[in-house]
């Protein structure tokens, strides 16, 4: 009975988050469709998804902490670097940063039915395997530093196999885009993403409080790119060292069985000294 109830939980907790993400993008989508369309008009965009994270995170009734080491003066633009655990890093990293931020996503996400074609025209969208598409999204990061515009990028790639527990390896763009822009570099940690919701194949959502860490930045002033391995190196140690290791590990599926209990192991029994190739032959 107690797992039908927490499968039942589930099932509810989940319609719950996915109504209260779908419903306000639906209803403001002429909006956002509308102030895509102009790049002059992507703040008030920007603002919009904002505004829209905001909402539907707290309805979610989830408790965020969000820990700030060492804010920048506002207005300095900067490069944030954070780890990649879950769905929900770009509306957590919407809510907990303020100002007009830009962000560095994977292409697919432009082709996203609906939403993707919002995305694509007001962030920056690069196909890693692309060598040309790289250049393109480090040519407008660094335009959108140049205007002010802080710009996030997740240095990992893609979600890491093992959120919350190990980093994938770091790529160089965002260290040398910040060398080269002589902009701060930020990292961050987000801790507990991917108890929530997991990148896994469905739609796994379990309630969990979340945590994002804007650690101390990092200055780039009178370094060049022979340092951005070295730079590398110390964002992704200050990122894990705040790893946490109760959040390891995924949430498992769930089920309205209760599980089968498992045989006990059967242990192999001892070889006999007249069988066993190591007894000592008779005298």
């Amino acid at each position: 009975m107690r797992h039908l109830l927490r499968y039942i939980g589930h099932r509810l907790y989940t319609t719950w988050a996915t109504f209260w993400f779908v419903t306000p993008f639906v209803v403001t989508y002429p909006v956002q469709w509308a102030l895509s369309r102009q790049p002059r008009w992507h703040r008030h965009l920007h603002s919009l998804n904002r505004g829209w994270s905001q909402l539907f995170i707290w309805m979610w009734g989830m408790p965020v902490d969000v820990v700030k080491k060492n804010q920048l003066p506002a207005g300095q633009p900067c490069v944030y670097v954070a780890n990649h655990s879950s769905y929900i890093d770009i509306p957590l990293l919407f809510k907990a940063i303020p100002g007009w931020l830009n962000i560095m996503g994977k292409s697919s996400l432009a082709r996203v039915p609906v939403w993707g074609p919002i995305f694509g025209r007001a962030y920056i969208v690069v196909d890693r395997h692309n060598a040309m598409s790289r250049g393109r999204a480090m040519v407008q990061a660094r335009r959108s530093l140049e205007a002010g515009r802080p710009v996030i990028i997740f240095p990992e790639g893609s979600i890491s196999k093992k959120p919350g527990e190990q980093l994938g390896e770091f790529k160089d763009g965002a260290f040398q885009l910040a060398i080269t822009a002589g902009v701060p570099l930020v990292p961050i940690t987000m801790t507990l993403n991917h108890r929530f919701m997991p990148d896994v194949e469905g739609l796994r959502v379990r309630y969990s409080p979340l945590q994002i860490i804007l650690h101390e930045p990092i200055s780039t002033v009178g370094l060049t790119n022979a340092d951005a391995p070295a730079l590398k190196q110390r964002a992704c140690a200050i990122i894990a060292s705040a790893f946490r290791p109760d959040a390891a590990g995924i949430p498992a599926p769930s089920s309205w069985r209760q599980p089968k209990p498992q045989p006990p192991a059967r242990q192999a029994a001892a070889p006999s000294p007249e069988n066993s190739e190591l007894a000592l032959p008779n005298s």
